[in-house]
């Protein structure tokens, strides 16, 4: 932090441009009575479009809509925002002092999942590592959020989620109270403040349980620059609507816009053919496109639109460790209308929310010859313009595309199966370790395959980063990992759990993540003894079966229970029913959801049927509904 005379300077200059809202009338409201929950209950079926309602959460138009102290919302001094320029910064000062920071936002009725999140800086000139001297309170209504203190001091900002479903319907202030006392000085910098609002959603008739739109095709072309960090170029998606509900709308899903701040983002969609595009929402990343016409059953249309994509810095699934870039999840790609609506769930950063359907994709990525161009698919370089490849990739039966840019290094091999494999290293990754990693890749597949039916996309890229946060991501015939024979061996059963048998991750997300758990651990040559003897519930709310809101809110306990108590419970069931069933049951049911999309109603009903033995009390004790 710089000293408090530059600090003290820029909050004078604040204070003298920025006009501040006088608090008059804000909504504050007490938690939901029961009358209000059931109000609520019966308000969720009502529509619900999901999107974000705090305005100016990025604080990059002033203090519109905040009710805020002097001089909260601000740049420079010394802080940075998470996005943008602008940022909340209460306290400070180093004397007795308080600021306070508060929007009124209404959740619509029709929405029953809400989750409030923020970005949040601590920094301190207190040395105390026991007292919380300088405190700051987040609050929704009357309810106490959280509160953090000089002790939450770190390096950069961190992402706090909550879930706030309980005020549906409802208009309700947002507060940041800041009290610090006459010491030394601690700042809590807020950026980024977000309400993402989803479920309820326009259902179809209750017979109609098809899944639409079904794409027939992603067709991109792309032109990178120098560095292969910055895109541009067309992609054209075709569709049919297989539904009985005509189709008057679909939905782009543009989730890679989570790491931008909106409405500043890295994905952008313009001059689209086909429709006519709305507003963004839901963070930025959906993106409705009003068709000119309903489409009717079995009937077709497409949508085109230039795109381009800039990769922003950091080692991440989306993003860039000096010279290599990685970009999963930059496509847009359509959203999917079920019997519960359209699927409109905001990104999540500790999982996945991907929830998309099968389709073929054609990727020309034109890039300078110095650059390594791994992604999902079949790919075939030819040569290009002076010192450029055109690297092609084609794919079929992929729910999404990936790819990344940079001087990899690269090694070949084949599976005893005949999957060609090949592994990427970035700079810093010893060939000793890339060789491991190749050995892993070929032994994890042929593994994989012979439990749950042949792989299927011929060829499986591996990029391997030690820098990367999150250890492992999964794409169709393309994964990031670490040097790691556990994580290689985990992602890569992804493109079985989530890739060929499809789900909805953000609702569902144990469906991927436990089944690929439990696959890791059978290829690895575990068999879980008394796994399920460790497992200790948070509270009666926590599940395996939750979605990622409900994880959001309680992150400390995702991994836990989706990856560990998950696999347990499948170790559980293999032991319920017997091995040579359990073996049967999962390659069964691979085989009859190949290219489609699993629920835990299908898989528990399959599982019972594989079996004499009722599993009413085990879908009880292992906390597996639905």
């Amino acid at each position: 932090m710089s000293d408090r005379l530059r600090v003290l300077a820029t909050r004078a200059a604040a204070l003298l441009s920025t006009t501040v809202l006088v608090a008059a009338g804000t909504a504050i409201l007490a938690a939901p009575t029961a009358q209000a929950a059931q109000g609520n209950s019966g308000a969720a079926a009502a529509s619900c479009t999901a999107t974000q309602v705090v305005a100016n959460g990025g604080f990059e138009s002033g203090t519109t809509p905040w009710t805020t102290s002097s001089g909260v919302i601000t740049s420079g001094g010394g802080q940075s925002a998470h996005g943008g320029t602008s940022f909340a910064w209460l306290d400070g000062y180093g004397s007795a002092h308080t600021d306070s920071l508060t929007q009124s936002v209404t959740l619509p009725a029709g929405c029953t999942s809400a989750s409030l999140s923020f970005w949040l800086h601590v920094d301190t000139a207190e040395t105390t590592k026991t007292t919380a001297y300088d405190k700051l309170t987040a609050k929704i209504g009357t309810t106490t959020l959280a509160t953090y203190s000089n002790l939450d001091a770190a390096a950069g900002y961190v992402k706090k989620t909550f879930d706030v479903s309980a005020y549906a319907g409802q208009t309700v202030s947002i507060s940041f109270n800041g009290v610090e006392d006459s010491g030394l000085q601690t700042s809590f910098v807020l950026d980024d403040v977000a309400l993402d609002v989803s479920g309820g959603g326009t259902t179809p008739p209750p017979n109609d349980a098809t899944r639409t739109p079904a794409p027939t095709g992603y067709t991109v072309n792309l032109t990178s620059d120098a560095n292969g960090a910055n895109w541009s170029g067309h992609q054209t998606i075709g569709f049919t609507n297989p539904s009985a509900t005509p189709l008057t709308e679909v939905y782009l899903r543009l989730w890679d816009n989570y790491h931008g701040s909106c409405p500043t983002t890295p994905i952008t969609v313009s001059n689209l053919t086909g429709g006519t595009t709305a507003p963004l929402t839901v963070g930025c990343t959906a993106l409705k496109v009003t068709l000119p016409a309903p489409l009717a059953q079995g009937a077709s249309g497409s949508v085109g639109f230039d795109l381009s994509i800039a990769v922003p810095s950091g080692a991440d699934r989306f993003g860039r460790d000096g010279a290599f870039a990685f970009i999963g999840n930059a496509l847009p790609v359509l959203a999917v209308r079920d019997a519960a609506g359209w699927h409109l769930d905001p990104y999540t950063n500790n999982g996945e929310s991907f929830y998309t359907l099968a389709s073929d994709y054609t990727v020309t990525l034109d890039h300078p010859s110095s650059l390594l161009v791994p992604a999902t698919g079949t790919s075939v370089d030819t040569p290009g313009s002076s010192g450029r490849t055109v690297t092609t990739a084609t794919a079929k039966n992929v729910r999404e595309f990936a790819w990344a840019a940079g001087p990899f290094s690269k090694i070949s091999g084949t599976s005893s199966t005949g999957v060609a494999v090949n592994v990427y290293s970035v700079s810093g990754i010893s060939s000793s370790s890339a060789q491991s990693m190749l050995t892993t890749a070929k032994s994890a597949v042929d593994s994989h395959a012979a439990r749950f039916g042949a792989y299927p996309y011929g060829e499986l890229d591996a990029v391997i980063d030690n820098n990367f946060w999150f250890g492992g991501m999964e794409y169709p015939g393309f994964v990031l990992d670490l040097v790691s024979t556990t994580a290689l061996t985990h992602e890569i059963g992804h493109q079985w759990w989530y890739g060929i048998v499809g789900d909805d991750e953000y609702n569902s997300p144990w469906l991927d993540e436990a089944f690929t758990d439990y696959a890791t651990d059978l290829a690895l040559g575990s068999t879980g003894t008394n796994c399920w003897s460790s497992v200790s519930w948070a509270s009666s709310a926590e599940k395996i079966t939750n979605s990622m809101a409900y994880w959001d809110a309680n992150s400390s306990r995702y991994s836990t229970v989706i990856y560990n108590y998950g696999k347990c419970a499948l170790h559980d069931l293999r032991r319920t029913i017997g091995d040579a069933a359990m073996t049967t049951l999962l390659h069964d049911y691979a085989a009859a959801h190949w290219y489609g999309v699993s629920t835990t109603a299908e898989f528990k009903a399959a599982a019972q049927a594989a079996t004499t033995v009722d599993l009413t009390s085990f879908w009880t004790q292992h906390r597996i509904e639905g």
